[in-house]
């Protein structure tokens, strides 16, 4: 029996990559599908990737395409979530700041460098008119080391999913000051290139399992109620979520939206050049609109 490692955030963008993971689908084939919540981000799975510490893994777009050209042999096979990710602007909870207008020397928390709290601080400072050569950057490696490290006397912004971080802001102990979008579809699905060798078609029947069980998801009565349960999120939270996310539920890939995302990414430096489609997408097994 040959295992087959999969990579993700514990957050509610993965249900339908975890109702799949337990059904166990190629047992009978000899692949045992393994699960694996990652909290501290995309720029760890994209390390895990490199170091053959996992076989797929759901990774920010812009932090994967940043990696790519950094020298990660990994290629994208699709699309996990075409819709934009709205990231929370936190601050510590007993701050005296409650704009982003009263912050003056932008400083960040994040998870880790090329992480998507890391490359979506470019993001928020071109918006803003900071000056992006001056932000100020702090690891801290997930959401607890963020809550950990906060404090009043400084503010220190941290970008999380603005979902996941809501219970802390419900407590007070994390205080959002605004929110910002990410410029382009969230999670894409990227595999290995060891994994691409060794289990071949298996990775393409997975990926298209999951987005069956996506659209099944986006059209059941009870997602939300079910959401809500695993993720530990009140359904009134999941249900405004709900009704902003989109998952793939089909390996297309828009060559024009792909483009026109790295050519932002380009913009904001997290790039330095447009990468051609070819090199890094399993171009056989995606149909290539546009």
């Amino acid at each position: 029996m040959k295992t087959l490692r999969i990579t993700g955030v514990p957050e509610h963008f993965n249900f339908p990559w975890k109702k799949v993971v337990s059904a166990q689908p190629f047992e009978k084939d000899g692949i045992t599908l393994q699960w694996t919540d990652e909290s501290r981000g995309s720029g760890q799975m994209n390390k895990d990737l490199r170091e053959d510490k996992t076989d797929i893994a759901l990774v920010l777009t812009e932090s994967f395409l940043k990696d790519f050209e950094g020298g990660n042999p990994s290629k994208m096979i699709g699309f996990h979530v075409k819709s934009p990710l709205t990231w929370g602007i936190h601050i510590a909870g007993d701050s005296s700041v409650n704009s982003l207008d009263e912050i003056k020397d932008p400083a960040f928390l994040i998870s880790r460098m090329g992480s998507g709290s890391h490359l979506m601080a470019f993001v928020l400072a071109k918006r803003e008119v900071w000056n992006s050569e001056k932000l100020e950057f702090k690891i801290i490696n997930n959401l607890s080391g963020a809550l950990e490290a906060m404090t009043p006397e400084k503010p220190e912004m941290f970008l999380w999913e603005k979902y996941t971080t809501k219970p802390w802001v419900d407590s007070n102990q994390m205080k959002r000051i605004g929110e910002v979008q990410s410029p382009w579809p969230c999670f894409a699905i990227i595999a290995s290139e060891k994994a691409l060798t060794e289990f071949g078609e298996a990775l393409f029947r997975l990926r298209d399992l999951v987005y069956r069980e996506s659209v099944n998801l986006q059209t059941s009565a009870s997602a939300i109620e079910k959401i809500s349960e695993n993720y530990e999120l009140n359904a009134s939270d999941v249900k405004e979520w709900f009704a902003q996310t989109s998952w793939a539920t089909a390996a297309e890939i828009s060559r024009k939206q792909l483009e026109k995302s790295m050519n932002t990414m380009k913009e904001l430096a997290i790039i330095s050049e447009l990468i051609p489609l070819e090199d890094f997408l399993a171009y056989e097994h995606l149909s290539i609109t546009d």
